[in-house]
């Protein structure tokens, strides 16, 4: 069995943590380790560092190398340039489909946070060995929705399908893609959705097929692509074809358009909680709403429901008489907003473009 970890966003939600040159799932977030670094941890040992790629651009080839000495540099796919997932996906299993149509792959993220680890590998290989017989399936690796989020996608299982040591199999209905706060309650109170989180198993063979039904016009520039793998000809190939590619997310390019026949979803608990922004970060961390995550030197005096970072060691944050507050502290950057100000922050690192403060992005 294979796995593959998508690393190539660039999370300007984390800011001024997460930077386009260094971005989030190369920093430290969530204890001593990077999130790209934990992705791979939890694979081990029942992987082989061999059998780990990671996708990602090529841009982050150094950091990639830095944080990951064990995985074969052979193993690293890098897009020249950024063009949405569905072009990485067709890239990554277009490569892997040369080699292993039919062999099971983990399709997996970089920026996650997952607490129950022995039950995500045991749900991971449980799906594998589903899909080791039944090769033209795909296993939607689902959790069940802890509060009605708008930021992530949902999907619909039916009845049970089948069993596998103490594991369900649940018919797969149809997704949808953040909804509206008001669908996305009725989704909580009908509990037969549960979040999307990305993770998939199936074949590349699979992958590759419903690209060239679903996506034609992806799969015909990365099929050029890939009649050059292995040859001289490759890298000046990858860079001509692959930003021909449209920007259009998996989901709306295949998933979307899958017949439910081939498809069954997994719902479980493993802890799992998306990191994509500083608010969310506090969710996935925090014993109670009223708590504060706090790292490095700080002070705190009458403050609740917080975050405070602080990556200088030589610098104390003192917060006193606050809530809901969400303060980070890096070299060249302090951050002081409320939680409910997050969404403000990604238009304001936008308009750093072409400025004298665009070094900061």
């Amino acid at each position: 069995m294979k796995a593959i970890i998508f690393a190539g966003g660039t999370g300007t939600r984390l800011w001024p943590l997460s930077r386009k040159n260094s971005p989030k799932q190369f920093e430290k977030i969530a204890g001593d380790n990077s999130t790209l670094e934990l992705a791979v941890n939890r694979l081990i040992p029942e992987f082989n560092y061999k059998d780990i790629y990671i996708s990602s651009n090529i841009q982050y080839k150094n950091l990639l190398k830095n944080k990951l000495p064990n995985i074969p540099q052979k193993n690293f796919i890098l897009e020249p340039c950024k063009r949405d997932v569905a072009a990485a996906i067709a890239l990554s299993l277009g490569i892997l489909n040369l080699n292993y149509p039919n062999e099971p792959i983990a399709i997996l993220w970089s920026d996650h946070l997952v607490q129950n680890v022995n039950l995500f590998k045991k749900i991971i290989l449980k799906a594998g060995k589903y899909i080791k017989s039944n090769p033209d399936k795909i296993v939607f690796i689902t959790h069940k929705a802890r509060y009605p989020s708008i930021n992530l996608g949902y999907i619909h299982f039916g009845p049970k399908k089948k069993s596998e040591d103490s594991l369900f199999f649940y018919e797969y209905k149809g997704m949808k893609y953040r909804p509206d706060k008001e669908t996305a309650t009725r989704f909580i109170k009908e509990l037969n959705y549960a979040w999307n989180l990305g993770y998939f198993i199936t074949t590349p063979s699979f992958i590759v097929k419903h690209f060239k039904e679903l996506a034609p016009g992806i799969w015909k520039n990365i099929e050029k692509i890939l009649t050059n793998y292995g040859k001289k000809s490759f890298e000046s190939k990858l860079k001509k074809y692959y930003e021909k590619n449209e920007s259009i997310s998996f989901d709306n390019a295949i998933l979307e358009k899958l017949n439910p026949k081939d498809a069954l979803v997994m719902v479980e608990d493993i802890g799992w909680s998306d990191i994509g922004s500083w608010e969310s970060l506090k969710e996935a961390l925090q014993k109670n709403k009223q708590e504060n995550i706090i790292r490095g030197k700080t002070h705190l005096e009458k403050v609740s429901d917080s975050l405070i970072y602080n990556y200088e060691n030589k610098k104390m944050i003192v917060v006193v008489d606050i809530k809901e507050a969400i303060i980070v502290n890096t070299d060249d950057v302090l951050l002081i907003t409320t939680k409910h100000s997050m969404p403000k922050i990604k238009k304001i690192v936008e308009s750093f473009k072409n400025t004298k403060h665009e070094v900061l992005t």
